[in-house]
């Protein structure tokens, strides 16, 4: 009776851990976007002239405000829009280093035809015979090729069951071993803590074994 109750305990956290986390996680979204109805003066907000809160509001006023601002910046007058508010955000000490840096991050992240991110690679970090899982982010400063002397990348490494915090390593090119795994495979494999293994596919063993030495 007790191995019994114990499996469907297990069963059970199996089955609702998923649920509940997901959950959390786009309520989590939604709340933060609801909030976004704040930006506007407290005359325009829904909720003082119908007297309650609407909820959902704020994702179509953030979805409202993105899609306007990319159409605005779609032409010409938008652009120079754009270019005189980041000509003010230059003068700005503080504000400008963060602005700049966060500008060229959404560039590169989202950029077609970037590659951060859409690279998964394995290093051996941190002493040899230990190896973790890293994505590429993109090449090393040139002072820093000219310093190690070698071609070198920068890898994000990413921690768990959180991806979002991690660090930055600079990694000789010569050590990074590319592999084929889809990102989503691997950030699989970093929430769970290694616990879900992702699929391999047949060719890729193949072309695996095909490389490993004759033993």
């Amino acid at each position: 009776m007790k191995r019994l109750f114990q499996r469907w305990l297990l069963a059970g956290v199996v089955i609702w851990l998923p649920i509940v986390t997901t959950i959390f996680a786009v309520r989590f979204l939604l709340d933060l976007l609801d909030h976004t109805v704040a930006w506007m003066p407290t005359a325009w907000q829904p909720e003082s002239w119908l007297g309650f809160q609407l909820p959902g509001l704020g994702l179509v006023f953030s979805l409202v405000v993105v899609l306007a601002t990319g159409a605005l910046a779609a032409n010409w007058l938008g652009l120079r829009l754009l270019g005189f508010g980041e000509s003010l955000v230059a003068r700005l000490p503080l504000v400008r280093s963060i602005y700049k840096s966060m500008k060229r991050v959404a560039e590169t992240v989202f950029s077609e035809k970037g590659n951060a991110f859409r690279e998964v690679l394995l290093l051996e970090y941190p002493r040899p015979g230990l190896w973790v899982i890293g994505f590429r982010t993109g090449e090393a400063p040139d002072e820093v090729d000219l310093h190690t002397g070698r071609s070198m990348a920068t890898v994000y490494i990413p921690t768990t069951p959180n991806p979002t915090s991690g660090f930055v390593v600079m990694a000789a090119e010569d050590e990074l071993i590319r592999l084929k795994m889809p990102v989503e495979d691997a950030l699989q494999l970093i929430i769970s803590m290694g616990a879900v293994r992702p699929e391999v596919a047949a060719q890729t063993v193949a072309a695996i074994d095909a490389a490993r030495p004759e033993r």
